[in-house]
């Protein structure tokens, strides 16, 4: 069923009780809408984890600081994504009801099937672009991280998994390729998971963040999140392996779960994306998304150049000179086009 569209006066309207609910949180003062024998005080809440139309929410009150709820959310909402603050009234000793959106500092979201944007994760401050030397790396597939990355302001990191299986001839084009991003400026991390190499020096630069790993299905993402963790697989994150004879990874996590790292930041383990869409960007945010671009912005000679055959084009004599990868400047011709389609 289609949802029902609000008038400008209704949206105002929800927006305006949202924030004086949170101004009555703020005062610790009891909801003047709600009957206290049907829902508790309001309080904040942190979204753990998104199940179709349940949410896990953990409570960030001191009195029941850390315990997890089973919530559904008021229809006037918008959609709610793992990381959200929010906040909730239980109505028992283990589900609740979210009432209000805090503000976000950022959110990632995909196309669905419908060709609308699903929200992923909010609030995160970093992402950890996950690549293994099977399945194969596409630049392309990186870049797009990379530009949605910068585009929401958000630190990426490299992170080359399974490095126990790299092989030097076959994996040849894998470390050039990384080797163009850390010359670019993007920190590049090795780990592995089963050899238990990297996995500190991962944890450090991850540090504080609350950090959403993406990458294709098959990678180890789920196992890195374990590692992390210090958890065992069979009691953390399910952990998948390869379609037989596709080198494809199979899907493990089918839906995105926060979880709090001991001693440190957050980590969202997010569902397998093979594909990531760029089409809610203009295109010059695909441009200021390849940061070795941006010292070029509006130098060519020509205001429309587009980079391609027109003279003194600036970005063409950078690449020329050594200062930009063909190989970026492929990709971002081809990030272009999939903003055409």
């Amino acid at each position: 069923m289609a949802r029902r569209r609000l008038s400008d006066q209704q949206r105002s309207r929800i927006t305006r009780n949202q924030g004086d609910r949170e101004q009555r949180l703020r005062a610790s003062a009891p909801a003047q809408d709600e009957s206290p024998e049907e829902l508790g005080p309001e309080q904040p809440g942190l979204v753990i984890c998104h199940y179709g139309q349940q949410l896990e929410i953990e409570s960030l009150a001191p009195e029941a600081a850390g315990r997890i709820f089973r919530c559904y959310q008021r229809t006037n909402l918008p959609a709610l994504a793992t990381g959200d603050r929010v906040i909730w009234q239980a109505d028992s000793e283990t589900t609740g009801v979210v009432v209000a959106l805090q503000p976000r500092s950022s959110l990632m979201a995909r196309p669905n099937q419908q060709a609308t944007l699903r929200p992923i994760a909010a609030n995160v401050t970093a992402v950890a672009i996950t690549i293994a030397p099977l399945p194969q790396a596409f630049a392309n597939l990186i870049d797009r991280y990379l530009v949605m990355a910068e585009h929401l302001g958000l630190q990426p990191v490299l992170v080359l998994n399974k490095t126990d299986l790299l092989e030097a001839q076959r994996d040849a084009d894998l470390e050039a390729m990384l080797a163009n991003y850390a010359r670019i400026g993007y920190p590049v991390l090795r780990v592995s998971t089963r050899a238990r190499q990297g996995i500190a020096e991962l944890k450090a630069q991850l540090c504080a963040h609350t950090v959403v790993f993406v990458g294709q299905s098959g990678v180890g993402k789920s196992s890195l999140v374990n590692a992390l963790r210090g958890a065992l697989a069979e009691e953390g994150a399910a952990v998948g392996g390869m379609s037989s004879g596709q080198e494809k990874g199979t899907h493990t996590t089918t839906a995105a779960r926060l979880y709090h790292l001991p001693g440190s930041g957050d980590l969202v383990d997010s569902p397998g994306i093979r594909e990531f869409g760029l089409w809610s960007l203009e295109p010059q945010a695909i441009f200021d998304g390849f940061v070795e671009f941006r010292p070029f912005r509006g130098a060519c000679r020509f205001r429309d150049c587009k980079h391609r055959q027109e003279p003194g084009c600036a970005l063409r004599a950078a690449v020329d000179a050594g200062n930009i990868s063909p190989a970026r400047l492929a990709s971002y011709f081809f990030l272009l086009e999939t903003l055409k389609a």
